[in-house]
């Protein structure tokens, strides 16, 4: 764990997050600047800065994770599709390795990668959100979110 890293203190449960999904080797929670609700960022819980640093062990886990967290936000938030997305290095703002998993809509306003991010309404909002995913995941997958 990177101590300075916001990502790794979320894994380690120092700085809380909604999270929707958590197994042994990764975390999935909502963005806290979403582009659309159900917004999720997926972490390996182990500190790696890009995807090139990503041991070749957990590529397979890790997208697998991604995969099913896809399906679930596409599900969940009754979307038409998804984007699915890694920055490495520039425009990640924070250097730890992270997919951004967002649900998609035809005529959402998303043009190109100039995005205006949002907030949710409030905490209970987010609660909210995360609850629907977590269901989701647990009924997709049969594993249980570990919720926090």
């Amino acid at each position: 764990m990177e101590s300075a890293c916001q990502f790794c203190r979320i894994a380690s449960g120092e700085v809380a997050a909604a999270v929707v999904f958590e197994d042994g080797t990764v975390l999935a929670f909502l963005d806290h600047r979403p582009l659309f609700p159900g917004h999720c960022l997926l972490i390996p819980k182990t500190h790696y800065e890009t995807l090139s640093d990503l041991p070749d062990a957990l590529i397979g886990p890790f997208f697998a994770n991604a995969r099913l967290l896809a399906g679930a936000v596409e599900q969940a938030m009754e979307s038409e599709g998804s984007f699915v997305a890694i920055n490495n290095r520039v425009s990640q703002s924070v250097p730890h390795l992270h997919v951004h998993i967002v649900p998609r809509r035809k005529k959402d306003g998303l043009r190109g990668f100039f995005w205006p991010r949002g907030k949710y309404e409030s905490h209970e909002a987010m609660d909210r959100v995360r609850d629907k995913l977590r269901a989701t995941i647990k009924a997709r997958s049969g594993a249980s979110p570990a919720p926090r």
